[in-house]
């Protein structure tokens, strides 16, 4: 049976890891005896990132930094690379990264188009790919989507359209990888009370997202931090999936 008895001494990435959803993932693991290495971007994220660094740390937990933009393969093979010489492995990867934008068809730019299928795609496919290569056989790799992928909603096309892919990505690699026991899924949560969230909507948006879910709330990302894990433990047995963690905000 490929299921991980125990997180201790495995190695874990964790791409966005400085802060939010990546930041809980990253302390959550570290606190089971993991080695987490936590990407973050760019400059403006590095004092977040630091601060998590520091909190793993100050528990008792193991943990480094790695800084890039990963839209490049460049960079993506760099973090692997980085990973694999830094603890000679990966056993666990963990894709948070993602960029909204709230916009409509008619207004959005093709550099903003560009860009939203760089992050939102191109990097979750080279994220597979890079962790794949790098990784231990019976390793975990999931990918953190959107439950917009199933929603009926204008605005959001290069959003949801960019993460759209991710779905195929995952059953194609949990397919590739089978034989190596390497599992791949994709967790969609809803609208996920953080600053991500917030910055593309109205007070009025923000009321119906809200009113969409169990309890009128918001995703909260310690209700996704524990998925992540029984995916990566006691789930072993899931593979291929896309698994929507939203209250019951969009169904399929």
């Amino acid at each position: 049976m490929a299921k991980l008895d125990t997180l201790r001494e495995k190695v874990v990435v964790v791409t966005g890891g400085g802060k939010n959803l990546g930041a809980l993932i990253g302390q959550t693991y570290a606190s089971e005896g993991a080695k987490v290495v936590l990407h973050y971007h760019s400059d403006s994220s590095r004092e977040e990132a630091q601060h998590t660094l520091k909190t793993i740390r100050d528990t008792g937990g193991e943990a480094v930094l790695f800084q890039g933009d990963l839209r490049r393969l460049e960079t993506m093979q760099d973090l692997f690379g980085f990973t694999y010489e830094y603890y000679g492995g990966v056993d666990i990867a963990i894709n948070t990264v993602g960029k909204v934008l709230k916009k409509p068809i008619d207004e959005t730019s093709e550099a903003e188009f560009d860009m939203m299928q760089d992050v939102n795609g191109k990097t979750a496919y080279f994220f597979i790919q890079q962790a794949a290569a790098h990784m231990n056989d019976n390793g975990k790799i999931i990918t953190i989507a959107t439950s917009l992928l199933a929603a009926y909603t204008g605005y959001y096309s290069t959003y949801a359209g960019g993460k759209a892919p991710v779905e195929h990505f995952t059953r194609a690699a949990s397919k590739e990888y089978m034989h190596r026991g390497i599992s791949v899924n994709a967790i969609a949560p809803g609208p996920m009370d953080t600053p991500f969230f917030y910055g593309q909507e109205t007070e009025e948006a923000v009321a119906y997202h809200k009113s969409q879910a169990l309890h009128g709330q918001l995703t909260k990302i310690e209700d996704i931090v524990p998925i992540v894990k029984f995916l990566t433990t006691d789930g072993w047995w899931i593979n291929g999936q896309t698994i929507f963690a939203n209250g019951g905000y969009t169904t399929r």
